[in-house]
């Protein structure tokens, strides 16, 4: 099977009027199942930039990149929809949780946004949220919530509908040390049982052991990669 995503040549210019900024310059990647891909470098560095295009939210400018196999970066805008629902999964840093929905409901929902409904969508919903540790949370509003609680709802959302593909921008920045080890042991832990490849944007020092390979970025390229500890 291909891997989950490989990058060649990747590049994103800005341009506005006669005035251009390089985003990423040259990004060649190999991403693969069952590891924890850390993106590290400061702000403006392209992490973000180059997550959003691996997750087929953004195109770039020119180079290739397939995800298993699919070579995306030409496709059109009404052709990336159907890949980001078979393949990507997203967790973001400030939760982006309904707040008028309950935990269980904002799992629920993630679901129903891939497609999988009714009873297929309730028996994976209530079995992430109780492997995420929110068994008793799961009827509580994102308000009644604490913050690492919130982001391990957003961790069930995403993990919830099996995705291969999971990426995460910042999912520590708003979490304390421990929360924020938690999240990160969640996501390793789901990587390696069930082969999924996951990529994390960000630039909290405190969990770079728990990564399989960290790439550091800066001026929009990748200035060093090397294996981690974890």
């Amino acid at each position: 099977m291909a891997d989950p995503i490989v990058t060649r040549e990747l590049a994103k210019i800005y341009r506005e009027g006669k005035i251009e900024v390089t985003a990423l310059e040259s990004i060649d990647v190999v991403l693969q199942e069952g590891e924890v891909v850390g993106l590290f470098g400061p702000s403006g560095s392209g992490k973000t930039t180059l997550l959003s295009i691996l997750g087929c939210i953004l195109r770039p400018t020119s180079g290739s990149i397939s995800i298993y196999g699919n070579e995306v970066a030409n496709l059109g805008e009404d052709q990336l929809p159907g890949i980001r629902k078979r393949f990507i999964s997203f967790i973001f840093q400030g939760f982006n949780l309904f707040p008028a929905l309950t935990a269980y409901e904002n799992v629920m929902l993630g679901l129903k946004m891939k497609g999988i409904a009714g009873q297929d969508a309730d028996r994976r919903a209530q079995a992430m949220m109780t492997e995420v540790g929110l068994a008793d949370r799961m009827h509580f509003l994102p308000r009644d919530l604490s913050g690492g609680q919130r982001q391990r709802v957003a961790v069930a959302r995403a993990l919830a509908a099996d995705s291969p593909i999971i990426l995460a921008d910042e999912p520590t920045g708003n979490l304390d040390y421990d929360n924020g080890r938690k999240v990160m042991e969640l996501l390793k832990e789901m990587a390696t049982a069930q082969r999924r490849c996951v990529v994390v944007a960000t630039h909290d020092n405190r969990i770079e052991d728990l990564f399989d390979r960290v790439l550091y970025m800066e001026d929009g390229s990748i200035r060093q990669e090397k294996r981690g500890s974890a």
